[in-house]
């Protein structure tokens, strides 16, 4: 056996060595914490499900609700040894967060296993709502055609009709690519060509060339991340902007914007489910998140504090933390909180709407932190699947 695999399992155990309680409940976030999505999630996901359990009371039925936390690595083997060992000797009820979509789709089917809920957050594949979907998962903040209709659907319709994919080479960059291939084509654009690029890839320059040499007047960044920022930065060099070929990031949010700058990433058009800036609510939860990150959150993180909070609220409607009550509980009961106003579907997705954003330049830029400006809100019954139209087995 692979002794780094035993090793890392090893020091996850570290963080969750606590004795399980019969009564309380305990959340396990488990992202990538150390790697290319590190500022997506990683330990800012953490503060923000630090933050749900907080703003809840801090307990349940009497008993204080852990949190435990662990770096998945982006490796479905190291994600799955984890859970396990938290469901089976750790007590944990509920994992979260989940980026990544081999892992997500890897770690839902062992919570089905086990009769454990898993709420996906970092996770774009729409499967995990569709043919994979099992009575204990949920997707929140977004998913793979959410992303499509919002970003590509709008894009087509100001003229952007032929797409060139830059794809991350894994099943969650495939599947957006396939998304948003058919949305464009529904919506009359054409699709000229894509190329396959290994995730955490650090130089983008011969598919940037096969972009550029495509004609295509959009560039879809099937990918997410570091490897986001990258292929932006790279595509600057390139000249790419210059030549009047358009940036679409399909999967970018607020933290990887901030770091590249509004000098590289002005332009760019992107779908996110929440903006800090977005209203009064969502203004006072990112003050305070910044308090304790100094940073603004991105869709991630306050979709990360929206699903514990929401898993929270359904252990107390259903007055147990049985799986199965609890499940039912979060596809009946709203979601109203700092995140979203939304609903949860049979199939275990919860919509809500997206917001269709430009990242300013930096003339346009009044205050820290202010980076897009709203061209669209697609409204969530329009960018989500019903869940019918799924393929979720569950709904049929």
């Amino acid at each position: 056996m692979n002794l780094g695999f035993i090793a890392a399992v090893a020091a996850c155990g570290l963080l969750v060595s606590a004795p399980a309680s019969a009564q309380g409940v305990k959340i396990g976030v488990l992202n990538d914490q150390s790697g290319v999505y590190a500022d997506y999630g990683g330990k800012y996901s953490v503060e923000a499900a630090r933050m749900a359990i907080e703003d809840f009371g801090g307990e349940v039925f009497g008993h204080k609700v852990e949190l435990v936390t662990a770096d998945h690595q982006n490796r479905p083997d190291l994600a799955v040894a984890i859970a396990r060992r938290w469901y089976d000797a750790d007590g944990v009820d509920m994992i979260t967060e989940l980026t990544t979509s081999t892992v997500a789709l890897a770690v839902q089917e062992l919570s089905n296993e086990k009769k454990k809920i898993d709420i996906v957050v970092g996770s774009g594949t729409s499967r995990l709502t569709g043919d994979a979907c099992t009575p204990y998962g949920f997707h929140w903040a977004y998913d793979n055609h959410a992303i499509a209709v919002s970003t590509g659907g709008a894009l087509v319709k100001a003229g952007g009709d032929t797409w060139f994919f830059l794809t991350a080479d894994y099943a969650f960059g495939h599947a957006l690519e396939k998304d948003t291939s058919e949305i464009v084509t529904h919506a009359g654009g054409r699709v000229v060509g894509s190329v396959r690029v290994p995730l955490n890839s650090s130089d983008f320059s011969s598919f940037l060339l096969q972009a550029q040499s495509s004609k295509a007047k959009i560039i879809g960044l099937a990918n997410a991340g570091q490897d986001t920022s990258n292929s932006i930065k790279q595509a600057a060099e390139f000249g790419i902007f210059r030549q009047g070929q358009k940036l679409a990031a399909l999967l970018m949010t607020l933290s990887e914007v901030h770091g590249l700058g509004l000098d590289a990433a002005q332009g760019l058009v992107l779908t996110e489910g929440f903006y800090w800036d977005h209203d009064d609510r969502s203004r006072a939860f990112s003050k305070r998140f910044f308090e304790r990150t100094g940073r603004m959150p991105n869709t991630n993180h306050a979709g990360t504090y929206s699903a514990t909070l929401s898993y929270l609220k359904a252990v107390k409607a259903a007055g147990t933390k049985n799986s199965d009550a609890v499940a039912r509980k979060l596809k009946e009961l709203p979601v109203d909180d700092a995140f979203a106003k939304g609903k949860v579907l049979a199939n275990g997705r919860m919509v809500h709407d997206m917001y269709l954003f430009e990242v300013k330049a930096p003339s346009e830029s009044k205050k820290p932190w202010d980076y897009y400006k709203q061209l669209a809100v697609v409204p969530g019954d329009r960018a989500f699947l019903t869940a019918k139209e799924s393929g979720c087995p569950l709904t049929k």
